[in-house]
């Protein structure tokens, strides 16, 4: 069979994706809410050049896009880094992958609710934080539960919504700049009351982190993508470069047009920008925002439940999450179990620190998925499969090492629940596997 068509074995998946499709849907996954809410905290942490963070973090994230690109073309399957984890340390380390995966998705959704209940819906209304959090969850479960008909032409829209506003950003910027308003100065301002210039820059590239992440999760496609050596490479390295070329410039924009105090303590940071430029009704950006943010929180949460039923189905988690509706057929369970704990993380944390642990959730993740590449070398997969630089793996996992260090004890905290409850999990999860298998040979022998 050749690679260009579009049908599969009948065990497989279709094969369907171009790589201008592939580059769009990891274009889509890359560019949403987080830089929209993420920006002023951002410059809370490294200072008014919110383009060096954005850079560095764009650079890190390129690093585990290599190992990710060589484990996806290798073992083109659905499944990504629980896959990959599980075929290079056995399944309990499969299972802490997938697992920090379903908790970083449940931990996005919470971030978005608050972010979504911050300044842009300021423009329209005023209400308390926690109540529309909660309001917005609620109302996001039952969209779930109701059926979401994947439509390739919805997806488009989205996404031209959410690259249009960050588009605006960066022309209300330039425009501003000509005017003679605003502050270049502030474009090379590093460094913090509190922290020099290297550590802040680390500190924000934490947090500008967060809106590179989604590439990871293109790896589930690579099964149903024409000729993935080719097109995953190509398409991943396009999508994260141009995400990383617009986030760049809206981080200029920003430092430029804005006073990084009024940056900071913004949670709609770019509607400051909307603000200081005029020209366009601040109304209009909001909506706009408010569109990005709930598309995004939508998909994160409709990822997270179907995780959570499918590690069901294979007996990694309780049953009862592999229920669904009669009628519609969605996993009702699963989007409960995985509400109620965004509910919490809603209500007991801020953005930043939601996006911090979803960020140290995934470095976890990555770290496993850099040295899985280099213990799987041996292993020689599909043929004429992409292959990084040793460096580059190397390179990755010494980042996530790196970021992890400037991670604040409070997440720490969190993370480390997450973490703890994964290895049990994993450990209960192998002793239920190792049961029937047990079973099956004493049969046999006793047969």
């Amino acid at each position: 069979m050749s690679a260009g068509t579009d049908s599969a074995p009948p065990s497989g998946l279709r094969r369907t994706l171009t790589t201008p499709l592939l580059y769009f849907f990891i274009l889509g996954d890359v560019l949403g809410a987080g830089v929209y809410v993420l920006v002023g905290q951002v410059a809370a942490a490294s200072g008014g050049a919110v383009w060096v963070p954005l850079l560095v973090a764009l650079v890190l994230a390129m690093l585990t896009a290599a190992s990710y690109a060589e484990l996806a073309t290798k073992f083109p399957r659905a499944g990504g880094a629980s896959h990959y984890a599980t075929r290079a340390f056995g399944p309990a380390v499969g299972f802490v992958a997938g697992f920090c995966m379903l908790a970083a998705g449940i931990v996005s959704v919470a971030a978005l609710a608050r972010g979504f209940a911050g300044d842009y819906l300021g423009a329209f209304v005023t209400l308390p934080v926690a109540l529309v959090a909660v309001l917005f969850l609620v109302l996001l479960a039952l969209v779930n539960a109701r059926g979401i008909k994947e439509s390739t032409r919805a997806n488009t829209v989205a996404t031209l919504v959410e690259v249009g506003g960050l588009v605006v950003v960066v022309v209300l910027g330039a425009v501003l700049l000509l005017r003679g308003e605003g502050d270049p100065a502030r474009l090379v301002q590093l460094g913090t009351s509190e922290k020099g210039v290297a550590a802040a820059v680390l500190s924000g590239s934490v947090l500008a982190f967060y809106s590179f992440v989604g590439f990871e999760t293109s790896v589930n496609v690579a099964e149903e993508t024409r000729d993935p050596r080719r097109s995953y490479p190509r398409a991943l390295f396009g999508a994260l470069a141009t995400a990383g070329a617009v986030y760049v410039l809206v981080g200029v924009a920003a430092s430029a047009a804005v006073p990084t105090d009024v940056l900071a303590s913004s949670s709609g940071p770019l509607l400051e920008v909307v603000r200081e430029a005029g020209g366009v009704p601040p109304k209009l950006f909001s909506a706009i925002a408010l569109v990005a943010v709930a598309n995004g929180a939508l998909l994160t949460g409709i990822m997270a439940s179907r995780l959570a039923y499918g590690m069901a189905r294979d007996g990694l988690l309780p049953g009862v999450l592999t229920r669904v509706l009669p009628g519609r057929r969605t996993p009702w369970t699963a989007i409960a179990a995985t509400t109620a704990p965004a509910l919490l993380l809603a209500l007991t944390g801020n953005v930043a620190t939601l996006a911090s642990t979803l960020v140290l959730l995934l470095l976890v993740v990555f770290l496993i998925v850099n040295t899985a590449v280099l213990v799987l070398r041996s292993d020689p997969g599909e043929p004429g499969h992409f292959r990084a630089p040793t460096l580059l793996p190397v390179l990755g996992a010494a980042s996530c090492v790196l970021l992890a260090t400037q991670v604040e004890a409070e997440v720490w905290l969190r993370g480390s629940v997450v973490l703890a409850l994964a290895v049990v999990l994993a450990v209960v999860a192998a002793k239920r596997r190792r049961r029937p298998e047990a079973d099956d040979a004493k049969a046999r022998t006793t047969g």
